[in-house]
């Protein structure tokens, strides 16, 4: 089964630091037939892109850049978001996703909130 699995949100405080895990099975998040990606959705709108790494080359959104960084743990089959110098806008649920020639997956999202 083709899954992908994320944790690691909760709550925190501004300036706080995160990490989000994707947990793949089904496929690898290191081969170069995926580009994996992160998304963050606010209530009422569209899913916006925050970050992707495809055959190691990585890209952010302006939002995010110089705070987020996107990475892979190939022995855990693994994608990472790390989530540093937060602040209540990054508030959002946040969505892995692996895109593929033939495979346009999710994960069930997870839930960042940062309030003081």
């Amino acid at each position: 089964q083709v899954q992908l699995v994320e944790s690691g949100g909760g709550l925190v405080q501004p300036g706080g630091s995160l990490r989000l895990s994707c947990a793949a099975s089904g496929l690898t998040v290191s081969s170069p037939l995926y580009r994996m990606s992160w998304y963050r959705q606010y209530p009422g709108k569209e899913r916006e892109l925050v970050a992707f790494i495809s055959e190691g080359a990585t890209d952010y959104a302006d939002s995010v850049k110089g705070r987020f960084a996107i990475s892979t743990d190939n022995a855990k089959n693994t994608l990472y978001l790390q989530l540093n110098s937060l602040n209540p806008n990054d508030t959002a649920v946040y969505y892995c996703k692996a895109d593929g020639r033939l495979l346009h997956l999710w994960g069930q999202g997870t839930q960042v909130t940062v309030s003081s």
